[in-house]
């Protein structure tokens, strides 16, 4: 079995397109190999910002030879009356590359079987690896020079290697040979004998090639540099897959600042160090920030003074503009800020961001209402819950939007409840991060979200496969995930009716918006549940009280008795159309009167999983009823009654699921 190399080396990348290339062209190598019938063992992708690895392991030589059997024209039209081959039967022949005497006759037709001879895997790569390269996709790609091809950044150079032969190759610009380049400081034009010696050849030249090795480095390095101040890191997986993708030798250098910069909040400081300088805060054992910070460098030296004065001089810079900002803010209580929200508008059409809140004030009264929870914290929590929009600090720190509202009630000597329901309005932040502790910042939140929602739907940008105005699909899933793990029995579909008629536009889009928040909680719920019980117990609206639509979901996934998924089914075969109510003194037959006890001695009691068997249990009788009974009977008044029996049934069905679904 063979291996093969190919690495295209390039100007720096963007980072965010690196893990994107990767997948691209781990998925473009494997369907080119599966489609080609030729047979491997890995295909395994490595990146740096300079380069783009492809390393095939066990990989066939050749494609299998193949036999196939190939269908001609018709016999008469390939053989005379003397048995000799007609023109149309010599070209069939001379196409297929066979003799007379290799071909044959079955049922009228002429058949040849030929052998195509499997092609040389070298050629295969020769003629595939550029068209996979072609069509990686990403942002902002460019041309340069006179190429009308467009690539994320310029190619430098292509390695392209099968065993220990050149494949050679031309990616837009660029032929292949055995060379690559090591770090940018460290040895170039580095021959490469054989894939084998690929990684460790790069390693010697201060190249770290595979992400995940980079990775655990520089978590290795991190807590090295950590330790040694008895200190401790908390880094974001986002964070740490940024700073892989933009060094190829990590080394980590611990830094300073000013210990007064810790007057300012906490989230400020890690703002500046980790999202705008990529840096590594660390923090004491019980989790408070300190002024120390672990940077990772691209660098293959050991001097690092200079490194760390220019790492402090733009952190102090940073800083010094937040401290500065902070401390004009605080001059005046974050109340105060809120009349400047007049002057900031929310979506065209939809009124300012001081009428958004407005809006978020009256539906929190509402929800606070329907939970039958105090109302004196939650509502002043929605009246300043986006007053910090108008701070400087805010302005310049957009992403800390929440924290710097909840730390400036904390100055302005608001209650702590106020504070964190603050902050915590905007949870979660995204999918995977934690939903609202607090009530304030649940109805809160679930009250702003719910606006954002209905004023994008009324405006009539409602999301699409690649587009998602203000976020409303993470804004939906957040609700749905703060009403299921604080079990809020909430009514959506009624919150949607109030928060409608708060626009100031109106539009007729309740289903659309009911039917987006059904769609966002099967796609959430689907890693723990079967999708048809998902969507079956869909049908009886999940927005009016999604704790019990995930009881339902949870009793049905568990698994229904086939019988009664049966009998559910004919029944609503046949009420085509609304039937009236059961007269039990048209009865007739016993399996009615039994039919009819039965239906009526089951009752829901709020446990779905003893109602599940208790409809389980009637399935004799409902059974018994659909042999001996003839619903369609020809007196009129007989036949409706017996089809209000059979709604008086499918009443009791409904309740947990449709079984139609199933």
């Amino acid at each position: 079995m063979s291996k093969y190399l190919l690495e295209v080396g390039v100007e720096e990348l963007p980072y965010k397109f690196i893990p994107m290339a990767i997948s691209q062209l781990k998925n473009g190598f494997e369907t080119f190999l599966n489609d080609s019938d030729v047979k491997y063992e890995k295909v395994n992708v490595m990146a740096t910002p300079r380069r783009l690895a492809v390393i095939i392991d066990g990989l066939a030589s050749s494609q299998p030879d193949v036999e196939k059997v190939v269908k001609g024209p018709i016999a008469k039209a390939a053989f005379d009356e003397n048995n000799n081959l007609t023109k149309a039967g010599e070209g069939f022949a001379k196409k297929n590359g066979v003799g007379a005497d290799e071909l044959y006759i079955e049922d009228n037709y002429v058949y040849a079987k030929i052998s195509i001879k499997g092609k040389n895997t070298k050629d295969l790569l020769q003629e595939n690896v550029p068209v996979i390269f072609s069509k990686l996709q990403g942002p902002h790609f460019m041309r340069w020079g006179s190429n009308d091809v467009k690539f994320s950044r310029p190619i430098r150079w292509v390695l392209s290697i099968l065993d220990n032969e050149e494949v050679k190759i031309r990616i837009i610009d660029k032929d292949s040979s055995n060379i690559t380049n090591g770090h940018r400081f460290s040895r170039q034009n580095i021959v490469i004998n054989n894939p084998d010696e690929y990684v460790s050849k790069l390693r010697e030249a201060s190249v770290i090639v595979d992400p995940d090795e980079r990775k655990q480095r520089i978590l290795e390095l991190t807590k090295i540099e950590a330790d040694k101040l008895n200190a401790v890191t908390k880094i974001s997986d986002d964070l740490l897959e940024e700073v892989t993708f933009i060094c190829e030798w990590p080394v980590a250098v611990t830094c300073n600042f000013d210990e007064a910069f810790l007057t300012i909040p906490q989230e400020v400081a890690v703002t500046v160090m980790e999202t705008h300088q990529r840096y590594f805060a660390l923090y004491t054992k019980d989790g408070k920030l300190t002024n120390k910070f672990v940077t990772i460098t691209n660098y293959t030296g050991d001097e690092f003074e200079n490194i760390k004065a220019g790492n402090l001089r733009v952190i102090k810079a940073r800083l010094d503009d937040a401290v500065f900002f902070f401390n004009e803010d605080t001059k005046k209580p974050l109340e105060a800020y809120v009349e400047n929200l007049k002057g900031m508008t929310f979506q065209k059409g939809m009124g300012s961001v001081y009428d958004k809140t407005q809006r978020i004030v009256k539906l929190s009264e509402k929800i606070a209402s329907s939970l039958g929870v105090n109302k004196t914290s939650i509502m002043r929590t929605a009246e300043l819950c986006k007053a910090d929009l108008a701070t400087n600090l805010v302005f310049e720190f957009t992403e800390l939007q929440g924290f710097i509202g909840a730390d400036y009630a904390r100055v302005s000597k608001e209650a702590p409840e106020v504070s964190e329901g603050i902050k915590e309005h905007y949870f979660p932040l995204n999918a995977d991060s934690e939903t609202a502790k607090s009530i304030e910042g649940q109805v809160v939140g679930i009250a702003d979200k719910l606006d954002t929602i209905c004023a994008v739907f009324v405006s009539g940008k409602k999301p699409t496969g690649s587009s998602d105005p203000l976020g409303v699909r993470r804004a939906a899933l957040g609700i749905i995930k703060t009403i299921l793990e604080h079990n809020l029995k909430l009514n959506i579909s009624e919150l949607i009716d109030e928060t409608l008629a708060l626009l100031p536009v109106k539009a007729d889009v309740k289903k659309d918006v009911e039917e987006f928040f059904v769609q966002r909680a099967i796609i959430f719920l689907n890693n723990d549940y079967p999708k048809t019980a998902l969507e079956a117990c869909a049908q009886n609206n999940p927005c009016a009280d999604f704790c019990d639509y995930v009881k339902r979901v949870e009793v049905i996934a568990g698994g229904v008795d086939e019988k009664l998924v049966e009998n559910a089914n004919r029944v609503l075969r046949i009420l085509k159309e609304d039937a009236g109510e059961v007269r039990p003194e048209l009865f007739v037959q016993n399996a009615e009167k039994d039919l009819y006890q039965a239906v009526q001695a089951i009752s829901f009691n709020g446990d779905y999983a003893k109602y599940l068997t208790n409809l389980t249990e009637i399935n004799p009788v409902v059974t018994k009823f659909f042999d001996d009974v003839l619903v369609m009977d020809k007196d009129e008044n007989i036949k409706n009654n017996r089809l209000a029996l059979l709604k008086s049934l499918k009443n009791k069905y409904i309740i947990l699921t449709d079984f139609s679904q199933m």
